[in-house]
């Protein structure tokens, strides 16, 4: 098994060093490569990547920003791994946690593992914000009748095969509740593994906004309207 671990990057020149170096320390239970997408940036990210020398770091740029999916959908186009998982360089999420999410798919039995964030002790975190998160979640559960707790984590790991056969459209953030959205609609069920997080304030870089939650509702809705893909005959 290979597994892609799929980086957007856009402005982090504070943090990708880091982000890079403790993604690449992790001792992982399989082969990895480290797609990353440099979706438009204008500080140093380009020369950052330009000087790493790690043979499993793959670098891609885009010449303008178009958003984290469309960052994503470079990458997942790019990856050559049987599996995949997103990690953003933005230090929230801990790849030390990614392991965990690859040991029920290594022990069989399943395919698509999402990273759940607590929301327990934290320091950077807004009212709106995790309320925000948990009512996205709970109306997509509601709406496809299943229990998930964290649709927004950004730990989505699954088979990139499957990622592809999703045809993300959305080129932001949109693009976590349309591929959660799309795989409920085919009846698949994340198994969730609990995980670190580390919010950032907006001072500190946050990009997400009350936007994005309402661009999520009304994905949701629409994948949920849209009837199942038909499965092929053998």
């Amino acid at each position: 098994m290979k597994l892609s671990i799929l980086m957007p990057v856009y402005n982090e020149e504070a943090r990708l060093e880091e982000a890079l170096k403790q993604a690449l320390n992790v001792q992982y239970p399989c082969e990895i490569e480290m797609v990353v997408v440099n979706d438009g940036s204008k500080d140093r990210t380009a020369e950052i990547l330009a000087a790493a020398t790690d043979p499993r770091l793959r670098p891609i740029h885009h010449p303008v920003n178009q958003g984290k999916g469309a960052a994503i959908k470079t990458a997942v186009q790019n990856a050559t791994g049987k599996y995949m998982v997103i990690l953003d360089a933005d230090l929230e999420y801990d790849p030390e946690d990614i392991p965990k999410l690859m040991r029920p798919v290594l022990d069989g039995g399943v395919d698509v593992v999402y990273g759940n964030r607590t929301f327990g002790s934290h320091a950077a975190f807004s009212f709106w914000y995790v309320m925000g998160n948990r009512a996205v979640t709970t109306f997509a559960n509601i709406m496809f009748n299943c229990y998930i707790s964290d649709l927004e984590t950004c730990f989505k790991l699954m088979p990139v095969e499957l990622y592809r056969s999703l045809n993300i459209k959305s080129k932001g953030f949109g693009m976590e509740a349309e591929a959660t959205g799309k795989l409920l609609r085919r009846g698949i069920r994340p198994y969730e593994v609990p995980i670190a997080y580390r919010a950032r304030t907006r001072e500190e870089g946050k990009k997400i906004t009350w936007r994005d939650g309402v661009e999520a509702l009304w994905i949701i809705t629409r994948e949920r309207l849209r009837k199942p893909p038909r499965v092929k005959a053998a």
